[in-house]
């Protein structure tokens, strides 16, 4: 460390990054681990960014059970990277600059409370009701999803909703970066990391927080106080419409429910939501921030792998993957697996007598029968979709009632076929899995992906008994990712990137379920009496 120019080594700091698996010697005999190693510029400032400086060059293994060194080796004796003075993030004054002055303050009130009641972790609000858990492992769990359907009663969605895996590879073939493959997850727990919103708030208006309480590696009870946020939301217009004729308008603003937990995974902060809606949507969201995992680079050196962030630092290119399984029930009662999943895919008419213009298109719906044929990817110039349909229960049209999966923007990893990371995470391979429920199947890199060579487990293991999937107690894994090629804008803190998806439902009811939805009394009818008829511009458009 004096070689590099450290001499005080309280400043040092040590992120211990599991091994993952690349030879034999990686095998969970021992938990293992490679630190990541960085050194602080102020010893007296505690929100100083550490991650500004990283040592590389100096290999170390360390075996976590017995907290010993296994392997030490200076490989390569690489400059720490200067000071960088746009480093740190904290308030104007901490870190010698100046907050904007313009911001005025904006108050979400509730004068009369929230919408959402709650009993225990039983949670009712506009027709949806479920129930919160959590998990060392996931995190928030939604158990029991379903909808208050006036005279057709309650009607289930599904039986558990979470995010079950992260993966995050990183695209430098140089040292140490190509052994940054984290499984978030399942190596170290999304629950686990998470934070309690005591130490600031994430959420604004009327909130109701849960405590998370799980087992810790010690076999002790550990809770984590405000740790899941419950509230209410804004969310801009639900639907609107005008007559131009009468100049009468019809408008209701959007409001949804948020369920959300935040945590911490070394550098990175990762935000997850569950959105419920009052038109029968369920939107599931990640919210990206922290800081970059960064590298040091040698005087004069570029890498074409990464960003140069500022001198002798760069951001290396990676990827963050999600898997969120999906154990539904669509209008199933208890112990009926009656649901199906079709594919849709949008094509082009052929010309012909049947498309004189050459203006035709429509959807094309395919049954996946089995777990082979239900590997799937997603096609945006399809505007491919999945719907997962109850095969027993039709809406007043005679169609199967059902929820389609709707993608957001997604990727597959930028990987050969030979990558070690892979072998682990053969299931981000495709961006939908559908399988039959099982209960040992929990976890789409097997129940221990830590140092795990995964032989015969996991996600596409088990598809390889290619059970029957057309009336079925369905789950969906449905893997999704971003590619992250950093930015100077990027730096010191990211600010945050969103990615997730949508469970809509598709005639499942026989309606618009938000027609019911009140108008909002707001300051623009507050301000008019009636309708203001412009008869000139009626009689203009006639």
């Amino acid at each position: 460390m004096k070689k590099r120019g450290i001499d005080d080594m309280d400043l040092v700091m040590v992120d211990p990054w599991c091994v993952g698996y690349y030879k034999e010697e990686d095998a969970p005999s021992r938990r293992l681990a490679r630190p990541l190693i960085f050194c602080r510029t102020e010893s007296d400032c505690p929100m100083e960014n550490g991650y500004a400086r990283p040592v590389e060059g100096i290999h170390v293994l360390v075996d976590m059970q017995k907290m010993e060194v296994v392997e030490f080796e200076d490989q390569k004796l690489i400059p720490l990277p200067p000071p960088d003075p746009l480093r740190n993030y904290t308030a104007g004054e901490t870190r010698g600059g100046a907050d904007r002055s313009d911001v005025k303050p904006l108050q979400i009130i509730q004068p009369e409370g929230p919408s959402f009641r709650v009993n225990g972790y039983h949670v009712e609000w506009q027709k949806w009701n479920f129930r919160i858990g959590f998990t060392p492992r996931e995190g928030l769990v939604i158990y029991s999803i379903a909808y208050d359907d006036g005279s057709r009663g309650r009607r289930s969605v599904a039986h558990r909703l979470s995010f079950v895996e992260m993966v995050v590879p990183y695209g430098d073939p140089n040292g140490p970066h190509y052994r940054k493959n984290a499984f978030d997850a399942g190596e170290d727990g999304l629950g686990k990391n998470a934070h309690s919103l005591k130490k600031g708030c994430d959420c604004l208006g009327y909130i109701k927080y849960f405590d998370a309480h799980f087992t810790n590696f010690t076999g002790g009870v550990e809770t984590i106080e405000n740790c899941v946020c419950l509230h209410e939301e804004d969310h801009g217009i639900l639907w609107k419409h005008q007559d131009w004729r009468t100049g009468l308008a019809e408008v209701r603003r959007s409001r949804r429910l948020t369920v959300s937990f935040i945590c911490t995974v070394a550098n990175y902060e990762y935000g997850f939501f569950w959105h419920f809606y009052q038109d029968g949507k369920i939107e599931a969201e990640v919210k990206l921030t922290g800081i970059l995992s960064l590298g040091a680079l040698q005087h004069g050196e570029s890498r074409k792998y990464g960003t140069m962030i500022a001198p002798g630092l760069y951001a290396p290119v990676h990827q963050h993957f999600f898997v969120a399984r999906m154990d539904m029930a669509v209008d199933c009662k208890p112990g009926e697996p009656v649901n199906q999943v079709v594919e849709v895919n949008v094509k082009v008419e052929e010309p012909g007598p049947n498309n004189i213009h050459s203006n035709a298109f429509f959807a094309e719906e395919e049954l996946l029968r089995t777990e082979s044929e239900a590997q799937r990817d997603c096609n945006p110039l399809s505007a491919r979709h999945w719907i997962v349909r109850n095969t027993r229960t039709v809406n007043r049209t005679g169609q199967l009632t059902g929820y389609k999966l709707v993608p957001g923007s997604n990727c597959l990893p930028l990987a050969g076929s030979e990558a070690k990371f892979l072998r682990r995470a053969a299931f981000l391979q495709h961006n939908l899995w559908v399988t039959q429920y099982h209960k040992d199947e929990q976890y789409p890199g097997g129940e221990f992906p830590n140092q795990n060579p995964r032989v015969g487990e996991g996600l596409p293991t088990w598809v390889k008994q290619n059970r029957n999937l057309e009336e079925a107690d369905i789950v969906l894994w449905y893997v999704f990712g971003i590619t992250h090629v950093p930015r100077l804008e990027d730096w010191p803190v990211m600010p945050v990137e969103r990615i997730g998806f949508m469970l809509s439902p598709h005639g499942f009811f026989n309606c618009s379920p938000a027609v019911d939805v009140p108008p909002s009394i707001g300051e623009c009818e507050k301000e008019s009496v009636g309708p203001k008829i412009n008869q000139t511009g009626i009689l203009s458009k006639l």
